[in-house]
């Protein structure tokens, strides 16, 4: 690239320019990154940084757009981008594994994606090794793309009390259920830099006005693993929940209209019971709660 230099982690210039340097590349990524090369010595340098591993991961998704959505379109999505390329790197930390075979005997031919908004669908052509021993062929599935997400459910052990939230949901109200107000455990995505507690506090606040004390892990998981990317981490978070604590609370930014609701466990186990908690993490969290209440409590 004549009169230009790239300086950076090689991280970084290996996931912008690939094995080719493109110069249109480069200038994808500028436009997508706002990035302004500095005039040194009669060339435009163009600096990548320092290439931590979410940027690397941030920098191949948004060069895997290349092509296919417009840099103003992709620039417009950096956020949701920088969401999906932390839950990248959590990804890539290792797994308990005993009875599973590993993604080394997966082959991803290609992957494009067919929409990007604040959540994103990738269309993969893949093969793999069959139990059997054998290869399957080409198989095309279609990825909802999304960050990962924390819930957790405030919890007094004195009083027994739990605190619910109700909210307005669009996938029950997309599938056609009468009733798409949910009630769900306090809950959020995880933003970049973030870990899943420091959400679960973060959130807790936002959406309850609630001041956790201990976090206790319920579990961590793939919510839809047949659809979606989305990988839960569930909490149950100690705290007093005195009479009045319960309000409406949600960021006006968001235009979030959430309100909490004080529940005896007795009363939030009848509510499970009867159906009317409708949403995984909540259910997985109550059975949770159930077994572990006396050790809670005592």
């Amino acid at each position: 690239m004549a009169n230009i230099r790239v300086i950076g982690a090689a991280s970084m210039q290996q996931a912008v320019l690939g094995q080719e340097s493109s110069p249109d590349r480069l200038d994808f990524y500028a436009k997508v990154m706002g990035i302004l090369p500095a005039e040194v010595a009669g060339a435009e340098v163009y600096d990548l940084g320092s290439g931590g591993p979410e940027a690397v991961a941030l920098a191949r998704s948004v060069m895997a757009t290349m092509g296919q959505v417009a840099p103003e379109t992709v620039r417009a999505r950096l956020g949701a981008l920088r969401v999906a390329a932390a839950s990248r790197v959590r990804a890539a930390r290792a797994a308990a594994r005993g009875l599973r075979i590993g993604v080394g005997e997966v082959t991803v031919h290609s992957a494009r994606q067919s929409h990007a908004g604040f959540f994103g669908l990738e269309v993969m052509t893949l093969s793999h090794r069959r139990f059997d021993g054998s290869t399957s062929p080409q198989i095309i599935r279609e990825v909802f793309v999304s960050g990962d997400a924390v819930t957790v459910l405030p919890y007094d052990p004195v009083r027994d009390r739990v605190l619910l939230i109700e909210q307005l949901r669009a996938g029950p109200l997309g599938r056609g259920d009468p009733l798409p107000w949910q009630l769900e455990a306090v809950a959020g995505r995880i933003d970049p830099g973030e870990t899943p507690e420091d959400c679960a506090r973060r959130e807790a606040v936002e959406e309850a006005g609630l001041s956790l004390g201990r976090l206790l892990k319920v579990g961590e998981y793939y919510s839809s693993p047949g659809a979606m990317t989305e990988y839960s981490y569930s909490y149950v978070g100690l705290c007093d929940l005195p009479d009045g604590v319960a309000g409406v609370f949600g960021q006006a930014d968001e235009a979030e209209d959430i309100r909490g609701h004080l529940l005896s466990f007795a009363a939030f186990m009848t509510a499970v019971d009867a159906g009317e908690v409708a949403n995984a993490p909540l259910l997985l969290t109550a059975l949770w709660l159930q077994r572990e209440r006396g050790r809670l409590r005592g």
